[in-house]
């Protein structure tokens, strides 16, 4: 069982992740200060680190620094409260392997925990930067642009181009994106995967996604 430490002060967000987590399989410890979750990430084998960047004692930034300095490469998904500001980029330049702004939603942390242990465990690089015919997408700030011009997508909107872009050319059903993007089963009745599919051809342009019909969508 893959083991998971939250470092967050907050009992409230702290109970909430720990919950989240330890239903989709995982084992959980939390931490609530940056010396306790420092000494844990370093001495304890986490397997990933889910780290606040306001942490008494000290934050979050501090912790990084320390965890990369040691030579950890354990995979680091950020809190911050400033979600487009300097804590996203002070993380991400100190070494972390990805952020969630807060508030935010668990199915899309559950989503990216997912990705990073994947990617972790298969000894893969995680690219910062995804292209496809005129499609560039930022996995590290979460910034889109189209042949050159941004293009604002939200949060699930840009999980969803990133699958899409990941598996370009394929065919990836309902079901299969409901899983990756959503990180949990929908009813199977239910048509999110094609709102936000009309939301993206808006945004990117119709004749980018295709419709594989009875089978799901390609980005083409």
């Amino acid at each position: 069982m893959a083991s998971i430490l939250i470092a967050e002060d907050e009992a409230r967000i702290a109970a909430f992740v720990e919950k989240g987590l330890a239903a989709a399989g995982y084992s959980t410890r939390v931490a609530a200060t940056g010396p306790e979750a420092l000494d844990l990430a370093l001495t304890d084998g986490f397997d990933l680190l889910v780290l606040d960047i306001g942490l008494p004692g000290m934050d979050g930034f501090e912790v990084l620094a320390q965890l990369r300095g040691s030579g950890s490469s354990m995979p680091v998904i950020i809190l911050t409260a400033r979600g487009g500001g300097s804590d996203t980029v002070a993380g991400l330049e100190g070494g972390a392997d990805d952020y969630m702004a807060k508030p935010f939603r668990f199915d899309e942390l559950l989503a990216r925990v997912r990705l990073r242990m994947a990617s972790a465990a298969s000894g893969a690089q995680v690219p910062s930067e995804l292209r496809h015919q005129g499609l560039e997408l930022d996995i590290r700030t979460r910034r889109a642009r189209m042949d050159g011009r941004e293009v604002d997508l939200s949060g699930r909107e840009f999980a969803l181009a990133e699958e899409l872009v990941r598996h370009a050319g394929q065919v990836l059903s309902r079901e299969q994106l409901l899983s990756r993007v959503w990180g949990y089963d929908f009813d199977p009745g239910s048509n999110v995967v094609d709102v936000y599919i009309r939301y993206l051809r808006n945004k990117l342009g119709a004749d980018r996604i295709e419709t594989v019909r009875g089978m799901g969508y390609r980005l083409v």
